[in-house]
């Protein structure tokens, strides 16, 4: 009976889905996706290597735009071979290994990401409250050692997820309603009794998102009351424009991840037909729109940054 059973678990396909699409609509969903990856991987390589080279940016927040290309990258890469693969060549199928492998990339980027944000929310407040000491306070090995912290945060409170996934036995008809592996989508795929995994589930996201985003916004309390102390009005609509960026890339992260996760709670309400696609349709946005945007919004808002950009692509 045991063999048979590790037979039936090794042995267990899921199937990726795409979005519902016929004739020439699924062409240009397929295109749309292609588009949105060569754009996103070109953006974020260029942040890479501009910052990477040009001495002149090698600042805190340039720095900490580094990681944040970074992670975009990684969270990129992950995805591409199962998104893209069942856009242009239908392969649905992959293997629980597999999947549990993607989901652990995913999760860990997406900690790691929520995290790269908080310290640059840091770095804006340290920037506006005391300038003079800014340099001094972010320095490299600091800003290295912060970098660190959060990756080792990120592998921690993710690494239990596929071990506690790999245990289940899966029974039912294993076609996942995305064309990529998330934890709560196989979590609800298994026939055991997924009670700790919900429990771990919500530990990971008041523990990740929900400390993050509270600090994140303790943060912009005191860089509002920082600024609210300036006498002009010049002056302090000058310092509220060095955040706009920052603020941006927020509101990309944080506003589909909010929204997906207030229509899951309402999973079982009464539009059955809509939150399915909707669901499906918020995650690939939370997914692919923060790589997409964040260096359309950092390369336009950034003036030195524009500029060293134009500059290495005139020679």
């Amino acid at each position: 009976m045991s063999a048979v059973n590790d037979t039936k678990f090794k042995s267990v396909i899921f199937l990726l889905t795409r979005l519902p699409s016929h004739g020439d609509t699924h062409l240009w969903i397929s295109i749309s996706f292609c588009f949105m990856y060569v754009i996103s991987i070109v953006g974020n390589s260029v942040i890479l290597f501009i910052i990477k080279i040009d001495s002149s940016l090698h600042e805190p927040m340039y720095i900490f735009l580094y990681m944040l290309a970074t992670t975009d990258l990684g969270i990129l890469i992950t995805t591409m071979p199962t998104i893209l693969g069942i856009y242009l060549f239908n392969s649905r199928e992959i293997s629980l290994d597999a999947c549990l492998a993607q989901l652990f990339f995913i999760h860990v980027l997406h900690c790691i990401e929520s995290s790269v944000l908080l310290l640059m929310a840091f770095d804006r407040f340290i920037a506006i409250y005391n300038p003079l000491r800014y340099t001094s306070i972010l320095t490299l090995p600091r800003i290295a050692k912060m970098g660190l912290v959060a990756v080792l945060r990120a592998t921690v409170i993710i690494l239990p997820l596929p071990f506690l996934l790999k245990r289940f036995h899966y029974c039912r008809a294993n076609v996942l309603s995305h064309s990529y592996c998330v934890h709560r989508e196989i979590m609800n795929m298994a026939c055991s009794d997924i009670t700790v995994n919900i429990i771990y589930r919500l530990f990971t996201k008041l523990f990740q998102m929900g400390l993050d985003s509270l600090l994140i916004f303790l943060s912009y309390v005191m860089i509002l009351k920082t600024v609210l102390s300036i006498g002009s009005h010049e002056e302090c609509l000058r310092v509220l424009n060095t955040c706009f960026s920052h603020l941006c890339a927020l509101l990309l992260f944080y506003t589909p991840e909010i929204s997906l996760s207030v229509i899951q709670s309402f999973e079982k309400g009464s539009l059955p037909l809509c939150q399915p696609l909707l669901q499906i349709v918020l995650g690939y946005i939370s997914l692919l729109l923060p790589p997409l945007m964040n260096p359309i919004v950092y390369s336009v808002k950034s003036k030195h940054l524009r500029e060293r950009i134009i500059r290495v692509f005139i020679k």
